[in-house]
């Protein structure tokens, strides 16, 4: 490795079945403010926080499971992790004209600059990785 050392900042909340989404968001949303993204990237806050709100209504939902969320900074990605107890990998999938749901991957694959889904021996975890705001010129 070169001269230089990578420094990180992480945090992590579980988040139970019976909390909404939006206590997810907010919590994110705090974070962010930490890493003063909120001013210097609405659009990228944003496409965080809507990840989030799928990611952890995905666990809720198709998981029935508690949602263990972590977000985690190295100075070269946001890294957005949603642990489950389900082993079922998420994939994006084609949205039925009929229903209202069935387009969150297919949100998360748009909006962050990649993703991934790897299993657990307890279940899985979903990451999203988002690559840090410009810097202001």
């Amino acid at each position: 490795m070169s001269g230089s050392s990578l420094r990180a900042v992480g945090w992590a909340r579980s988040l139970p079945l019976s909390r909404d989404v939006k206590t997810a968001r907010d919590w994110a949303r705090d974070n962010l403010r930490k890493l003063e993204w909120t001013a210097r990237a609405p659009d990228t806050v944003d496409a965080v926080l809507l990840t989030v709100s799928e990611l952890v209504t995905n666990a809720q939902v198709h998981a029935r499971s508690n949602a263990q969320l972590m977000m985690t900074w190295d100075e070269r990605c946001l890294h957005i992790a949603v642990h489950d107890a389900s082993a079922q990998l998420p994939l994006p999938r084609a949205a039925s004209t009929d229903g209202l749901g069935g387009r969150g991957m297919f949100l998360v694959e748009a909006l962050a600059d990649d993703w991934e889904a790897r299993p657990c021996p307890d279940g899985k975890t979903v990451m999203a990785c988002f690559h840090p705001p410009a810097p202001a010129s």
